[in-house]
């Protein structure tokens, strides 16, 4: 199944916000962390309006997401507790955050590292 073809069969938050669960009709399911979301979000606060300005954001370790809200029949729309709520993941765009996780997570505590940010003190660069 090609990464367009996914749709969700469940999305559910855990450990009070800190994880949202998300399981795929292709069988696939992922625990994604708040944190990794949060600093991975799709929207332009974060990924700019280009590669050049994306933006590299620590200090949310312990960021939670309090509501999942849907957007049509492609996405939804997460409101994390420290007020960004900008992005819209899409059903692709999460498959490929849990499919790609490792690689996604590791460029970015290498670009926290390079900009001297870390994930307990809010900032971004």
């Amino acid at each position: 199944m090609s990464n367009a073809e996914v749709w969700p069969s469940e999305l559910r938050l855990k450990d009070q916000g800190r994880v949202l669960a998300v399981s795929f009709e292709d069988g696939s399911a992922f625990d994604l962390a708040a944190e990794y979301l949060r600093v991975e979000s799709p929207s332009a606060e974060v990924r700019g309006h280009s590669p050049a300005e994306r933006k590299t954001v620590g200090g949310k370790r312990n960021v939670r997401i309090l509501k999942v809200e849907p957007v049509g029949n492609y996405a939804v729309k997460l409101v994390f507790d420290d007020g960004h709520d900008t992005g819209i993941y899409t059903w692709d765009a999460l498959h490929a955050l849990g499919l790609n996780h490792g690689a996604i997570w590791g460029d970015y505590l290498a670009a926290l590292g390079q900009k001297g940010l870390d994930r307990d003190k809010a900032g971004q660069k």
